[in-house]
């Protein structure tokens, strides 16, 4: 497995004590990340309401290579369990930017969802970064799907 240095700072004000996000098992591809509260709401953590939307702060901001990004992903027990799943998954983080680390939760099930502080909320990934350049031309090449569109390949 390869192995990449993503520089992590914590943000002022951040609890220092709230684990780094970290891989649960020798095998993850994504680390864990976590609820890390101001220092006004740690003790109560926050709702996410039915049907609604909020951002979770880390207290990290990080510093990708350039050639890489990370990818913020749900966790599949959240999502099962609680219908709480990340809304523009999967979220990117570009290599220049430096900002506050926040993911964005939605509450997709009936009932309200508590979060506390240290919880784990989602999943960081970093993968390499292919840029694309167009080239124009005057028609594609065959294929044998052709211009058959959703579903054309049958159910199974």
């Amino acid at each position: 497995m390869k192995k990449l240095c993503v520089q992590l700072a914590f943000l002022e004000g951040a609890d220092l004590n709230v684990s780094l996000p970290s891989y649960e098992t020798p095998q993850s591809a994504g680390m864990d990340l976590r609820a890390n509260f101001p220092i006004k709401i740690r003790s109560i953590g926050v709702n996410i309401e039915a049907g609604s939307r909020i951002l979770i702060p880390t207290g990290l901001t990080i510093a990708i290579p350039e050639g890489y990004e990370a990818q913020i992903r749900p966790r599949s027990g959240l999502a099962l369990k609680h219908g709480v799943t990340v809304l523009n998954s999967p979220g990117t983080v570009d290599s220049d930017y430096r900002g506050h680390l926040g993911i964005i939760l939605i509450n997709h099930s009936d009932n309200n969802f508590h979060i506390l502080h240290g919880d784990r909320i989602a999943q960081i990934i970093f993968s390499p970064v292919i840029q694309a350049f167009w080239e124009t031309v005057s028609e594609l090449n065959e294929t044998v799907r052709g211009i058959g569109g959703f579903g054309s390949t049958g159910r199974s």
